[in-house]
C-alpha cells in the first residue's frame, strides 16, 4: 500500500509543519533501553516493531515524535520508544494528544489506545478528537477483551462472550470501531492485522501522510486471554477467502471468484463474480467525500468474519482544529492586538471582598 504524495512531491502531507529528520535513523535509533514486556506470543511484539522499523521512514526528528497512550497492555508503548511520549490516564489519551497537536504544530502525534481503553471510559474523547479533525494519528490494537485487567469482556467482544465479568455470556451488542469511526466523521480510517508487517507498515504510512485525524484499528491477538480472536483472517486456508483487500482504484474481490457489487438499493454485497461479471465489481475509492460509501464497506463484516475489509476505508481532506484554531487566534490578534492573560483574568466580572 504506497503512500500518496500531494501535489509538492513531499511523501507526508500531515507533517509540513514538522521539521525534516537531517539524521538518518535506523530502526535500533528508537528502541529504548527498557525491556520489552507483554505475555509470550502477544501481538503486541509484532506492533511494536513494525512501529519501530516505520519511523526511520517518516523522517522526523526523534525530538519531534510524540507517542501518548492511556491504561492497558498497549499503552506501554511510550516506555519502549526512543522518543517523547506520556502514559496517561484512563482513556484519556486522545484529549492529551489533542493539546498537544493543537498547540505545537511541529510535533509529529500519535496515539496508541486499546479496545477497552478506547471504546469504553475513552468513547467520549475518541469520537470528538475525530469529529475535530485534529492532526494526530490513533492506533487502536483491538484484541476483543480487557487483557491489562485479566479477561474482562471489552466492548468489541462478541455477544455471549463467557469471561470473568460475564460467566453466562455477555448480552452487548459489540462496537464495530470502523463504522464507529467513520459515523463520527473521521477523515481517515484503516484497518490492519498484527501478523501482516508489510500491510500494517503501508497502513502507517499512509496514516502518517494524511493532514488531520487518523484512525487506525489493528486487530491484535491476546493469546491469553483471547487466543485466535481472529483466527478466520490470519489462518492461510482461510484468510484469502475472507479479506476484502482495498486499494483505491482497484475492484473489490474476495480470492479468485468473488467480488463486492453494488445492490438494488445502494447496499454492498458479495457475489460470484461468474454470475454478475467484472464490469459489475465496485472500484475501491478511498476518496469519496460520502461516508456512506465507506461505512458500507465497515458493515460487511456481519455476520463477524464473513467477509473482512482491511486498508484504508477513508481519506479525505477536510481543514484540521489545530489550523483552524491557529487561524482564529491570529484573526484575533489582528483586530483586539495581542492578548493578556491577568487581563483576562481581573476583567470586568471580578470583585473584591473587604
Amino acid at each position: 500500500m504506497p503512500s500518496e504524495n500531494n501535489s509538492n512531491g513531499s511523501a507526508f502531507r500531515g507533517l509540513s509543519l514538522v521539521p525534516a529528520s537531517t539524521t538518518q535513523y535506523k530502526m535500533k535509533d528508537f528502541k529504548s533501553d527498557q525491556e520489552v514486556r507483554w505475555c509470550p506470543g502477544c501481538g503486541d511484539y509484532a506492533i511494536l516493531s513494525a512501529f519501530q522499523g516505520f519511523l526511520p521512514e517518516l523522517g522526523v526528528p526523534r525530538e519531534n515524535i510524540v507517542v501518548i497512550s492511556g491504561i492497558g497492555c498497549s499503552s506501554r508503548f511510550p516506555y519502549y520508544l526512543s522518543t517523547y511520549g506520556m502514559h496517561s490516564i484512563h482513556g484519556r489519551a486522545p484529549a492529551i494528544a489533542t493539546g498537544l497537536a493543537a498547540s505545537r504544530p511541529d510535533l509529529s502525534v500519535w496515539v496508541v489506545t486499546g479496545d477497552g481503553d478506547a471504546l469504553s471510559i475513552g468513547g467520549n474523547h475518541l469520537v470528538h478528537a475525530l469529529r475535530r479533525n485534529v492532526n494526530l494519528n490513533i492506533l487502536m490494537f483491538n484484541n476483543r477483551i480487557y487483557g491489562l485487567t485479566k479477561g474482562q469482556y471489552s466492548p468489541t467482544s462478541e455477544t455471549g462472550k463467557v469471561t470473568k465479568s460475564s460467566p453466562m455470556g455477555s448480552l452487548d451488542t459489540p462496537f464495530n470501531p470502523v463504522s464507529l469511526a467513520l459515523g463520527a466523521g473521521a477523515t481517515f480510517v484503516a484497518r490492519t492485522v498484527d501478523s501482516d508487517r508489510k500491510h500494517l507498515t503501508g497502513v502507517l504510512r499512509a496514516a502518517a501522510d494524511h493532514p488531520g485525524a487518523s484512525f487506525v484499528e489493528i486487530y491484535q491477538n491476546c493469546p491469553i486471554f483471547n487466543d485466535d480472536a481472529f483466527a478466520p483472517v490470519k489462518e492461510p486456508g482461510e484468510r484469502d477467502m475472507r479479506l476484502l483487500r482495498l486499494e483505491h482504484g482497484q475492484p473489490l474481490t474476495l480470492g479468485e471468484d468473488r467480488g463486492v457489487v453494488f445492490g438494488d438499493y445502494g447496499e454492498l454485497a458479495v457475489a460470484d463474480v461468474a454470475e454478475v461479471g467484472e464490469d459489475r465489481l465496485v472500484v475501491h475509492d478511498a476518496h469519496r467525500d460520502d461516508p456512506a460509501y465507506a461505512f458500507a464497506l465497515s458493515r460487511l463484516d456481519e455476520p463477524a468474519f464473513a467477509h473482512v475489509p482491511v486498508g484504508v476505508f477513508r481519506n479525505v481532506d477536510r481543514p484540521t482544529y489545530d489550523q483552524a484554531m491557529s487561524d482564529q487566534v491570529a484573526l484575533a490578534e489582528q483586530s483586539q492586538g495581542p492578548g493578556d492573560l491577568a487581563e483576562l483574568l481581573a476583567g470586568n466580572d471580578t470583585w473584591t471582598v473587604g
